[in-house]
């Protein structure tokens, strides 16, 4: 169970201010538009205040005309009625106003926090939890609008009516009235801050519960297939189940101090407005006040004791909402691992030339995944990486397209280092086919159209016929408007691939990159795909990280790796000549496709 301490609330209310100073930018824009609003906001305020003193004059108007009851006091009358109007009509005017100046905040936050989870490195998307982020996007953007709504249509209303008030009291009545009324609000809202700041705990830990089991469901039916093949719906269930337990209790301990909450609100204002009540009461049976100023005076009361009710809601709220915005500020206050040197080039691209200087690299510094890699493509070679897994071949990858930094040696491009040129022209140069190919969840037109989008349909249709998806997406019943699903999980293996390579080919980079990408393909696709890999790699500069050997027989140097060094490197019909590593490796695996191949294929379990 979640607590929070006397030190970490402090430090809340400090990140609360730090928050809501965090919200002007999301203004400015509109910051006339804003201020307009609260002049009708205003407007609207005097013309309620109006209301009452009309009211009065009414009341009196009769009581001095007890023998003459059918005269009626008409511009009293019409001035009640136009204040009533005026009041709904500037009430509504803010709202309108308002309305773009809210919604744009909202607007532009959504798309800060999608801007900046781009922005974060690898490792960050690696560690995050999708289903909890999304969550606390969604709370946090939402967050925005209530803050905005409560500040402008209730808080500030409340304290221009309450000064409106004030003013009139003060100038009419005895100060015993101004006192009793504002008396009462300060007990009523220094009760409120007290109790909610209490209740803000069960808040928090709701918060966290409800996005741990938010992300929980999220996982399980993105593992769907899993939790099937092990039969563990009902350990998911349990799990999720566990959590929206702990969560049920807390709620219910939330809901009863709201309850004690609101009780010792509604006491409070019961006691302030009978005391008011005595003193107006006496006052005409003394003499000093009419039956105008006790009906004045009652409906001060109401007008401000009704929405102080509500304010208790709107402090809660807004204390919510700070609680829900302070995840996206702290996001958006996390620096990206890799980040830009400041006034870097753009990378000056000649012939893509690349050289890995005696490069070290860890993902934890326990463990080290590259020790001292040291090897250069010249423009237009073709090499090859092969290895056990975890040797560290997909980790070249990662560093080439500036993923990660590395912890020693550097990394260059036709004699320029990664990290001194902008990320988006490094990687607008470099192509990767990645051995998990993930599509969006779209159209096969839109996920091809991806790698250049500005591509015209002739273009897109060649790059499918170079990657042989072409005549599979148009003997599909939608053709190329047929949706892939999630993740692409409508399509198989290797027809994700293909997609995935003729994408590649569409944005035409200067240097390629494939990490395993043929590992997904049948035999015979994988020789189609493997001319068309060669007829595309064809003066580029390429990197080709494989396990199967076999793909990697044309080309121009194979580098092996094992435990994070280069073992061995050279042309695969030396490699064999040597008897080392590659030689073992590749009997194996001949071996394993003999035996596959000698298997019946009845007895092949598909």
């Amino acid at each position: 169970m979640i607590r929070i301490n006397a030190t970490e609330r402090i430090h809340k209310d400090r990140r609360d201010w730090h928050n809501l100073r965090g919200m002007l930018p999301f203004l400015w824009e509109f910051r006339g538009r804003a201020l307009f609003a609260l002049g009708c906001l205003v407007l609207a305020k005097l013309a309620n205040v109006g209301v009452p003193l009309v009211l009065k004059d009414i009341v009196d108007a009769f009581e001095g005309k007890q023998a003459q009851l059918l005269v009626l006091p008409v511009s009293l009358l019409l001035a009640y009625g136009v204040l009533k109007l005026s009041g709904s009509l500037f009430n509504e005017l803010r709202d309108v106003i308002f309305a773009r100046v809210r919604y744009r905040a909202m607007r532009r936050m959504s798309t800060r926090v999608l801007e900046h989870l781009h922005r974060l490195s690898l490792r960050y998307h690696l560690e995050r939890q999708s289903g909890a982020v999304s969550r606390d996007l969604e709370r946090g953007t939402r967050s925005v609008s209530t803050i905005l709504n409560y500040m402008v249509f209730s808080v500030i209303p409340v304290v221009v009516e309450f000064t409106l008030v004030a003013l009139v009291l003060l100038t009419k009545y005895e100060v015993v009235f101004m006192l009793v009324t504002f008396g009462t609000v300060v007990i009523y809202v220094g009760f409120t801050f007290a109790i909610t700041e209490w209740r803000m705990d069960y808040r928090r830990q709701m918060n966290v519960l409800d996005s741990s089991a938010n992300s929980q469901a999220f996982d399980s039916l993105l593992n769907y297939e899993t939790v099937k093949y092990f039969g563990n719906e009902r350990m998911e269930l349990e799990r999720y189940d566990g959590t929206l337990t702990e969560w049920e209790e807390v709620a219910v301990k939330s809901q009863g101090s709201m309850s004690l909450l609101n009780f010792g609100q509604g006491s409070i204002i019961a006691v302030g407005v009978t005391v008011i009540m005595f003193f107006a009461a006496r006052g005409v049976v003394n003499g000093s006040m009419s039956i105008g100023d006790l009906v004045l005076v009652n409906a001060f009361m109401l007008q401000l004791f009704i929405p102080l009710g509500f304010l208790g809601i709107v402090y809660r709220q807004i204390k919510y909402a700070l609680a829900d915005m302070d995840l996206v500020f702290k996001l958006l206050e996390r620096e990206p691992e890799i980040e830009d040197t400041p006034g870097a080039p753009a990378l000056l691209l000649q012939q893509g030339a690349i050289r890995f200087d005696h490069v070290d690299f860890h993902y934890q510094s326990e463990r080290a995944i590259l020790r001292g890699i040291d090897f250069h493509i010249n423009p237009g070679e073709k090499v090859a990486v092969v290895g056990h897994s975890g040797a560290g071949k997909s980790t070249l990858a990662r560093l080439l397209f500036r993923s990660y930094d590395v912890n020693a040696g550097r990394i260059l491009i036709d004699g320029q280092d990664i990290r001194g040129v902008t990320q988006q022209s490094l990687r607008a140069a470099i192509g990767i086919v990645p051995q998990d190919t993930v599509l969006f969840n779209d159209s096969i037109y839109y996920n091809l159209a991806y790698g250049r989008p500005e591509a015209t349909r002739e273009e897109i249709e060649r790059a499918a016929e170079l990657a042989h998806v072409r005549t599979f997406i148009e003997s599909l019943p939608r053709g190329w408007d047929t949706l892939v699903g999630e993740r692409g999980l409508k399509l198989s293996g290797g027809e994700k691939q293909r997609v995935a390579i003729a994408r590649t080919i569409l944005k035409r980079p200067r240097i390629l990159v494939f990490d395993e990408a043929t590992s997904s393909l049948d035999s015979h696709t994988e020789q189609a795909i493997q001319q068309t890999l060669l007829e595309v790699a064809e003066d580029h500069t390429t990197l080709v990280i494989a396990h199967r050997l076999s793909t990697v027989v044309d080309a121009d140097r194979i580098l092996v790796m094992d435990a994070g060094r280069i073992i061995e490197q050279g042309e695969h019909r030396r490699l064999l000549a040597d008897g080392g590593t590659y030689a073992a490796m590749w009997e194996l695996q001949q071996r394993e496709r003999e035996e596959t191949a000698a298997v019946p294929s009845s007895s092949v379990i598909l």
